[in-house]
């Protein structure tokens, strides 16, 4: 049976693709979509003001990559960069920013999110210093997401800027997309999640469906304790990283 990869359209076409190279069946069945936000001109804003900010904390490669769509040209990024992840790091670099710059969790820490983080960062903050948190949005493209980091910087006296570079969406499913999502809930697929969002999108995409036969695996705590609040009978968690998802897909088969 099929590995149901439910992240946004452009990541989850990546991860089908390498696990297809592995041998391993794959489909893509995104619950997110990622949208630009309404407004562009506070992204700009932030890139005018850039060398104000002691620090820029991007939440994930989405916001990295909404982010640096709006850097003027020519503009030079030469603040910490501060990344909840690998992936994030790697969007970084993409851009052009110094891997000297980029502050990001040990490659063996326990979960890649702003706790593993700040583990790293919090050494170098001072009070008085500005951060610039990048992040996504809800439809309306109001901040949303955890306010864990924001709150302990502002535990140390930090001034604390948002601003919202990307907006998450609901997918539009059509029928055949639901017909696949309801067979998947008892034929033995496995579901990867990598949002507690996500499982909020598939209960409201697939409504009244049992979900107890169906097994997943959640790449976070957080998203595990979502994905059995749903109903999912079996749900294993692990790390982010490609190959202990893959382990771990692999271990129950």
């Amino acid at each position: 049976m099929p590995v149901i990869v439910t992240r946004p359209q452009e990541e989850a076409l990546r991860w089908v693709q390498r696990f297809v190279e592995l041998g391993v069946d794959a489909i893509a069945l995104p619950l997110i979509s990622i949208a630009p936000p309404r407004d562009p001109q506070p992204l700009r804003a932030a890139w005018a003001r850039m060398q104000g900010f002691k620090a820029a904390m991007f939440v994930s490669a989405n916001a990295v990559r909404h982010f640096f769509a709006q850097a003027p040209s020519g503009a030079g990024f030469r603040i910490r960069a501060w990344a909840t992840g690998p992936g994030t790091s790697h969007a970084l670099r993409a851009r052009g920013v110094d891997a000297a710059l980029i502050d990001e969790p040990r490659e063996d820490s326990a979960q890649f999110d702003s706790e593993a983080l700040w583990r790293v960062v919090e050494g170098e903050v001072r009070r008085g210093d500005r951060v610039l948190v990048v992040r996504g949005g809800d439809s309306e493209g109001d901040p949303a997401g955890r306010e864990w980091l924001a709150e302990r910087l502002e535990d140390r006296g930090c001034e604390v800027h948002v601003v919202v570079a990307y907006r998450r969406v609901i997918s539009e499913w059509d029928e055949t997309r639901i017909a696949l999502a309801r067979s998947a809930a008892s034929d033995g697929s496995q579901w990867l999640f990598s949002s507690s969002e996500a499982i909020r999108h598939l209960l409201r995409l697939v409504p009244g469906q049992d979900w107890s036969a169906a097994r997943a695996v959640a790449t976070h705590p957080r998203i595990a304790e979502a994905a059995r609040g749903a109903g999912f009978g079996t749900v294993r968690e692990c790390r982010p990283d490609f190959d202990e998802v893959l382990r771990s897909l692999q271990s129950d088969r």
